[in-house]
């Protein structure tokens, strides 16, 4: 009888914890959507540090861009990477950005390819995007143009995504870049 009660109580705590969590990150989540980071940054920290992913994954990117405090690299990465063992495809897709760029970790094109297919397995555009150029340039992974044009065109298909994947791949062929040009030729676009 002891256990049970132990049991139940338990479970009420780790629902009024979880509850509470989503509680701030949903008040969190609309004020830096309305941009007002200043007042987003504590909610959304405090449902961060109680394990909510994807306060997780905004709390990296206040770190990230310095909204609502001081942009801090390591923060960042630390938060993303948080997020990410947890499987928030957005999370995993910046903490490889992270690894690819080298911010707030030892630059690792391997481990940023890693990254940008777990992201693209879950239907993620710019972690197909990611992953289709990796193949593309060969970065982290050996060039293979079949899996580049597989990846690449399931961004630029992607229902949540493509379209802006697509329209920043045309951006950038159109102010010269010479590898966005050779990419939407390899998709037909």
């Amino acid at each position: 009888m002891k256990r049970l009660l132990l049991t139940l109580l338990t479970m009420v705590s780790l629902g009024a914890f979880a509850q509470s969590a989503d509680k701030l990150y949903e008040e969190g989540k609309k004020l830096y959507d309305a941009k007002n980071y200043t007042a987003a940054f504590p909610k959304l920290k405090a449902a961060a540090e109680k394990g909510h992913k994807k306060a997780q994954y905004r709390l990296g990117r206040c770190y990230d861009k310095g909204n609502g405090t001081t942009e801090n690299d390591q923060l960042a990465f630390q938060w993303y990477e948080k997020s990410a063992r947890q499987g928030h495809a957005k999370a995993q897709y910046q903490l490889g950005k992270c690894y690819k760029d080298g911010e707030g970790v030892t630059k690792n094109r391997k481990k940023a390819f890693e990254l940008f297919m777990q992201a693209a397995k879950q239907k993620n555009a710019d972690g197909e995007y990611a992953v289709g150029k990796a193949y593309f340039k060969g970065k982290g992974v050996d060039a293979d143009k079949t899996q580049a044009k597989k990846w690449l065109s399931r961004a630029v298909n992607n229902e949540k995504g493509g379209k802006d994947v697509l329209a920043d791949l045309r951006k950038d062929a159109a102010e010269g870049d010479e590898d966005a040009k050779a990419m939407l030729a390899l998709i037909g676009k």
